[in-house]
C-alpha cells in the first residue's frame, strides 16, 4: 500500500486522493480477525509503517488518512504527518485542501413503495471540483446502505434524476435537509457495518462499497448535524401487541381476505405478516412491495418461523389478501398492487423449496414444538444439541412430560445427560454452569456461542467437550459480555486436554 501511495504524489485534485485512499481503506472493509479489530490491527498498523517510513508518498498517505480513517486512525495520522511536516518531507500542493469540503444540497429519489432511497448528497472544494456521493439505502435490509459511488456530474446527475421521476410515477424525487441526510446515511452505514461482521450474514453490499465507505463516511460527517433519522416512507406510530391484535382482526373481517378457506390458519398467518412489518420494517406493517413480500416469504419464514402443513398451505394467499387490504389503505396505485401480487404468486412456487418443515427431516412435530416454543426456527439446532434427549424414561419421570423452557424441567433433562458424573464432589457447581450455557444456547445471548460450538463441532470433537469448553471461558470471562464474546470468537480448536 506504501507503493501504490506514490500515485497520490502524481494526483493533481484533492478528490482523486481521497478516493484513491478510501479504496485502499476499503480493502479490509467487512473482513474479521482473530485476536483484534481489523481497523486497529491494519488501519492504524498502516499508519504506524507510514509513519516510520516518512517518504513524500508516506505523508500524503498519512494526510489523507487523518481525514479519511476511522477515529483512532485519524488521531494517529494527523500526529505522525504533523511530525514529518516539521521535518521538511515534500508534500503535494493538493495537500491543504484535503477534506476542506462543504455541502451544496442534499436530494433523494425514493420508489413509491417504500423499499429503497437513494440519496444524493454534493459538495464543493470552496466552490470547486463539485461532486457528489451517491448512496442506497435498502429498508428491506433493516435501513443498510448497500451501495455507494461518487460523480463528478452532478448538473446531469441531478436532472437525469428528476426526468425519471417526472416520467414515472413509480418514483420521487425531492431536496432534503442536509441534517436530515446526514442522520439517514450515518444510521444505514451503521447498519451495513453491523451485517458485513456478522460472520454468518451472506454478503449484502455491492463490490464497490467497500471502495466508497471511508469516503462517504468523512463526507457524511461534513453535512451538519442536528436531526434523528427521519422515518421511512409509510411509518406508522408504534405497535402494542393489542393494536397488532386489532390489526389482524380488521383484515380478517375485511372484503380482502373473505375468501381464504381456513380462518385458524389465516390467523396465524397473518400474525405472522404483521409481525414482521413492525419488527423487521420500522413499524411499518402496512408497507408492501414486490421486494418485501419475496424476502418474507422466501428468506424470513424459512429461517424463522415454525409453520403448521395448513399454515404452509395457506400463507402464500393469505398474503396476497393482505397485499389487497394493506396496500388500499396506505393509497398504493392499483398497478402498484398488481405488480405485488405478481411477484407474491412467483414466489408461490419457491416457497414451497425454500420452506424447509422440521418434520421432513424424520422428527416428530410435538418434539419440535417442545424445542420451539416462540416458533423460532432458527433456534432448533442449537437446542437440540443443547437438548439431545427428550424422549423416554428417567427413573419414574418420563422424559416426554419435561419442558426444556421450563427451568426445573431443565435441570432434570441436565441430569439425565451427566448420570455418569452423579459422583463427582462438585457435581452440582458443575451441573449448575451446564445450565448456564443451556440457558445462553437456548437463548442465543450472545450468537457467538453457538457459532464457537458449531465450529468444534465440524473439526469432529465430541458434543460433551464442547459443552465444557463453553464452561470454562464462560467461567474465567465472567459478566463481561463484551470480553465473552471477544473470547468465543477466537475459539479455532479444542486443546488436547479439554478443560473438566
Amino acid at each position: 500500500m506504501l507503493l501504490a501511495a506514490r500515485e497520490l504524489l502524481a494526483v493533481r485534485s484533492p478528490l482523486d486522493a481521497e478516493l484513491m485512499v478510501s479504496d485502499m481503506l476499503g480493502a479490509w472493509w467487512g473482513k474479521r480477525l482473530r485476536g483484534g479489530d481489523v481497523e486497529q490491527i491494519l488501519g492504524e498498523g498502516l499508519v504506524d509503517y507510514a509513519a516510520k517510513a516518512g517518504t513524500p508518498a508516506a505523508l500524503t498517505l498519512l494526510i489523507s488518512v487523518a481525514y479519511l480513517g476511522t477515529a483512532r486512525q485519524a488521531a494517529k495520522a494527523e500526529g505522525a504527518a504533523l511530525a514529518l511536516m516539521e521535518s521538511d518531507v515534500a508534500r503535494p500542493g493538493w495537500a491543504d485542501r484535503v477534506g476542506a469540503v462543504k455541502p451544496q444540497g442534499c436530494y433523494v429519489s425514493r420508489d413509491i413503495y417504500g423499499d429503497q432511497d437513494t440519496v444524493v448528497s454534493t459538495f464543493a472544494y470552496n466552490g470547486d471540483d463539485t461532486h457528489a456521493l451517491v448512496l442506497v439505502v435498502d429498508y428491506n435490509m433493516r435501513g443498510m446502505a448497500r451501495d455507494a459511488w461518487v460523480s463528478t456530474q452532478v448538473d446531469k446527475l441531478l436532472e437525469q434524476a428528476g426526468l425519471e421521476a417526472a416520467g414515472n410515477p413509480m418514483l420521487r424525487f425531492e431536496e432534503i435537509e442536509p441534517q436530515q441526510a446526514r442522520a439517514l446515511l450515518e444510521f444505514a452505514m451503521k447498519a451495513a457495518r453491523e451485517e458485513a461482521y456478522d460472520r454468518k450474514a451472506p454478503k449484502v453490499v455491492s463490490d464497490s462499497y467497500s471502495a466508497y465507505h471511508a469516503f462517504a463516511r468523512s463526507r457524511i460527517k461534513a453535512l451538519p448535524p442536528g436531526r434523528k433519522r427521519p422515518a421511512p416512507a409509510h411509518s406508522e406510530a408504534p405497535y402494542t401487541r393489542e393494536r397488532r391484535a386489532m390489526l389482524a382482526a380488521e383484515f380478517l373481517a375485511s372484503d380482502a381476505a373473505e375468501n381464504l378457506s381456513d380462518p385458524s390458519a389465516a390467523s396465524r398467518c397473518a400474525d405472522h405478516i404483521i409481525d414482521y412489518g413492525c419488527d423487521q420494517d420500522f413499524g411499518r406493517p402496512h408497507r408492501v412491495s414486490p421486494a418485501k413480500c419475496e424476502t418474507f416469504l422466501l428468506d424470513w419464514l424459512p429461517r424463522k418461523i415454525m409453520l403448521t402443513p395448513a399454515q404452509q398451505d395457506a400463507m402464500p394467499h393469505v398474503l396476497a389478501a393482505w397485499v389487497r387490504f394493506a396496500g388500499s389503505r396506505i393509497g398504493l396505485p392499483d398497478q402498484a398492487i398488481r405488480a405485488t401480487l405478481d411477484a407474491v404468486w412467483e414466489a408461490t412456487a419457491r416457497f414451497g423449496v425454500a420452506y424447509r418443515d422440521p418434520t421432513s427431516f424424520g422428527l416428530d412435530r410435538e418434539l419440535v414444538e417442545r424445542l420451539l416454543p416462540d416458533g423460532d426456527l432458527s433456534a432448533l439446532a442449537r437446542r437440540a444439541f443443547v437438548f439431545p434427549v427428550l424422549q423416554g424414561t428417567y427413573g419414574d419421570v418420563e422424559l416426554d412430560r419435561l419442558n426444556p423452557a421450563d427451568e426445573a424441567d431443565r435441570r432434570i433433562l441436565l441430569e439425565m445427560d451427566h448420570t455418569g458424573e452423579l459422583s463427582r464432589p462438585d457435581f452440582a457447581e458443575h451441573l449448575a454452569w451446564h445450565e448456564e450455557i443451556a440457558k445462553r444456547l437456548w437463548d442465543g445471548d450472545p450468537p457467538q456461542m453457538w457459532e464457537a460450538a458449531q465450529r468444534l463441532i465440524d473439526l469432529g470433537h465430541d458434543r460433551h467437550d464442547v459443552l465444557h469448553v463453553l464452561i470454562e471461558i464462560a467461567e474465567r470471562i465472567g459478566d463481561h459480555p463484551d470480553e465473552l464474546a471477544a473470547a468465543l470468537d477466537d475459539i479455532a480448536d479444542i486443546p488436547d486436554e479439554p478443560p473438566l
